[in-house]
């Protein structure tokens, strides 16, 4: 048999596959019944195997286009992304995503650790220059003062955008730098908690001493809750695969590496977004002329948004989505 002839023989085939693109368009793909989209499957093959003999043997183009536009209607339904599922989406961040945090011991731990240390840091370099000289180092504390000698005035908006790149390059690498010195066992998320924890300490207790403060917290008391925030998020969810490998739970190191990162990702992704916020509070209105009254008040704003996402959302679902 010719290849024309053979061809002619299978038009019932592609008539009965135009059909079924019709059909399964009208209606979301994954309602349609088992048979019908086994069979649609099946002459979608075969569409394509005809569609090469034709490419190959030269057959009249009105024939090859007509295959062609065929075969691509049924790839596209076959091969269609889904819907966007808002409910879906919705659920995971406003329900189960906040639950996760709130019972999440290892974001506990690092947001006490990260804290108490910070605190004790900032009373201790308010009460002695010597105590920021030795953990900040006496020329990174000189430079400190010299950045904020100037009254806060605002920059250009191209300055501002030129900015963010650079603020969110620094700060997703701080957070970076938390997640992964906590897969070393989880140590290494616990000593970058502290030291940047006692690092920014010694910062903000040494700059409420010097003539330069007013400058200094009007220009971080805006980003400063999204940003310190997102430290602790980036060390607790790389602390947590780094105890999943140290206390397995009974299971292979491997499937419990797994297990805590299905986990510990969604708490690094919170990270990341806050950490984008904040670099573009820092970029646009952290150095503005804007009076401090409303940086206050973002700054406060954006506290109560945390404490309600986390504490708010998170303690009114069940603690079956927890952590653990």
């Amino acid at each position: 048999m010719k290849v024309s002839q053979l061809l002619d023989s299978r038009r019932e085939n592609w008539r009965a596959l135009e059909l079924l693109c019709g059909r399964v368009g009208g209606r979301a793909f994954r309602k349609s019944n088992p048979a019908e989209l086994s069979r649609f499957a099946a002459l979608y093959r075969a569409a394509c195997a005809d569609l090469a003999l034709a490419d190959a043997y030269q057959l009249p183009p009105g024939t090859v286009q007509y295959l062609h536009d065929l075969v691509g209607r049924a790839h596209n339904q076959l091969y269609r992304s889904q819907r966007f599922n808002f409910r879906e989406w919705g659920h995971e961040l406003f329900q189960v995503l906040p639950a996760r945090l709130c019972h999440d011991r290892a974001l506990w731990l690092a947001f006490a650790l990260f804290w108490s240390v910070f605190l004790i840091s900032m009373g201790l370099a308010w009460a002695s220059r010597d105590f920021t000289n030795r953990v900040v180092g006496e020329e990174a504390t000189a430079q400190f003062e010299e950045s904020f000698s100037r009254p806060i005035e605002g920059r250009s908006a191209d300055e501002s955008s030129l900015m963010v790149g650079f603020y969110l390059w620094h700060n997703t690498g701080i957070g970076l730098e938390c997640f992964a010195a906590g897969l070393l066992l989880g140590v290494g998320g616990l000593f970058a908690t502290v030291s940047n924890a006692g690092i920014l300490g010694a910062v903000f207790g040494h700059m409420i001493n010097v003539p330069e403060k007013a400058n200094f917290f009007h220009f971080v008391t805006a980003h400063g809750p999204f940003e310190l925030t997102a430290i602790v998020f980036s060390a607790a969810a790389g602390m947590r695969l780094g105890f999943s490998m140290v206390n397995t739970r009974g299971r292979t190191r491997l499937a419990s590496l797994r297990e805590s990162g299905r986990q510990a990702m969604p708490v690094m992704g919170v990270g990341m977004a806050l950490f984008a916020m904040a670099g573009l509070i820092e970029a646009f209105l952290s150095p503005s002329a804007a009076p401090y009254s409303i940086k206050a008040a973002v700054a406060v704003v954006s506290t109560g948004l945390l404490l309600f996402y986390v504490l708010g959302l998170g303690l009114t679902q069940r603690k079956s989505v927890a952590t653990g």
